[in-house]
């Protein structure tokens, strides 16, 4: 019986992943986007807490799982300017894993910022 419940334990966690997908784009600030409605103008910045990803024109929100891993992927970038609290030079994009969750939120396994 043992056996039989650590099987299905590992199949339902195997399962899961599976259904787990890749999305590449810009990272953005969400507070910002929310308000600007223009991913151009809302390039991350150390002091932001809530993210998005524009993949393709699609905008998709973090959620708190990923805004968390967001944080410290977009701290820990090597390339990030001298001043935390301006815009990296550049676009942020990065490479999200994660399952849908409603039409335009994503639950983050993985995040890599590019």
């Amino acid at each position: 019986m043992r056996r039989i419940l650590t099987l299905c334990a590992l199949v339902a966690a195997f399962s899961a992943l599976a259904l787990a997908e890749n999305f590449n784009g810009r990272l953005i600030d969400s507070s910002c986007y929310d308000l600007q409605k223009n991913v151009k103008a809302c390039d991350p910045t150390a002091s932001t807490a809530m993210f998005a990803i524009d993949v393709s024109g699609k905008v998709y929100k973090l959620d708190d799982a990923g805004n968390a891993k967001a944080v410290e992927a977009v701290k820990n970038r090597s390339d990030r300017s001298a001043d935390p609290a301006k815009p990296a030079k550049s676009e942020v994009m990065a490479k999200v894993t994660g399952t849908k969750d409603g039409n335009n939120t994503i639950k983050v396994e993985a995040i890599e910022v590019q």
